[in-house]
């Protein structure tokens, strides 16, 4: 219970159920708070997102890409699409992968292995090699399918070593993604508000929207290279109106309180082309 006079502990919400990579990522970014946040695991990404927009909760963490498989378009669509979101921290999470399965079973009873769509990705190599009859599930996440596997309703789970715990699952092997230094970025997204003050080291995230027109996008672009921006990310997504046109998601170097990304932001709101201020924030890279 919440001592009378205490401050009220905001709510954050995150990709569940507990055991999740988005739960690591959640705890490390509760870590930098002067207030603990209380950490509420949700059914799918949608719903976090859709907690954020309702006001039942005050930020949501996000899976956003990952170096092995991409952007997580979900992810994505969410941030262009819907009520207005702000960026205000992110963290990278290492993910390795183990085959968990219930004490006792062996390989020859694996018949049934569940994980998330981005987490079969990254073992698909792995299951094809060792167990090239099984068949694949896709669960919201890696951590419901060590919940579907200790309920006897899947075989085995490629998930979190941390997902096993909690469900009281074994391994039959460890690290079995494509790369043993896979890291998903994650993000920590609210509704807009004031952006966080310069650290020395921010990202600016934006959506530009551009006319299917030739030179349109490289004009962009231009605005952003003539002013020294460095430009760390560009990916695509479907406007959901038009068949071949886009919006653009742009991670920029820098904070918008500076003179260089502040002249760009101008110049792209300038020429129509700022569809979303998504934030700048602390890269959590550190580089």
């Amino acid at each position: 219970m919440q001592p009378t006079g205490s401050p009220q502990r905001p709510q954050w919400t995150y990709l569940g159920p507990e055991g999740t990579f988005t739960e690591q990522a959640a705890q490390a970014l509760a870590s930098g708070e002067s207030l603990a946040p209380q950490l509420i695991p949700a059914t799918d990404l949608s719903a976090a997102v859709a907690a954020v927009r309702s006001g039942s909760v005050q930020r949501a963490v996000v899976p956003l890409e990952n170096s092995v498989e991409g952007a997580v378009a979900l992810a994505q669509d969410e941030l262009i699409h819907g009520g207005d979101l702000q960026i205000y921290g992110e963290a990278y999470v290492a993910v390795r992968f183990e085959l968990l399965v219930r004490p006792g079973t062996d390989a020859a009873q694996v018949r049934r292995i569940g994980s998330h769509p981005h987490g079969h990705a990254q073992v698909r190599d792995y299951l094809a090699a060792h167990f090239p009859q099984a068949e694949a599930v896709v669960t919201t996440s890696t951590a419901a399918a060590a919940q579907a596997v200790a309920a006897g309703e899947l075989d085995a789970a490629a998930a979190a070593a941390i997902a096993g715990r909690r469900n009281g699952l074994t391994a039959l092997a460890g690290d079995i993604g494509l790369s043993s230094d896979a890291v998903t970025r994650f993000a920590l997204v609210g509704s807009p508000g004031p952006v966080p003050p310069p650290s020395g080291n921010d990202r600016t995230s934006l959506v530009a929207h551009v006319p299917n027109q030739p030179g349109t996008l490289l004009a962009v672009l231009a605005e952003i290279a003539d002013r020294g921006v460095n430009l760390t990310r560009l990916e695509s997504r479907p406007t959901r109106e038009v068949m071949g046109e886009y919006l653009f998601l742009l991670d920029a170097d820098g904070h918008v309180d500076q003179p260089a990304m502040a002249a760009t932001v101008a110049a792209l709101r300038g020429r129509g082309s700022l569809f979303r201020f998504l934030g700048s924030y602390p890269k959590a890279d550190r580089r």
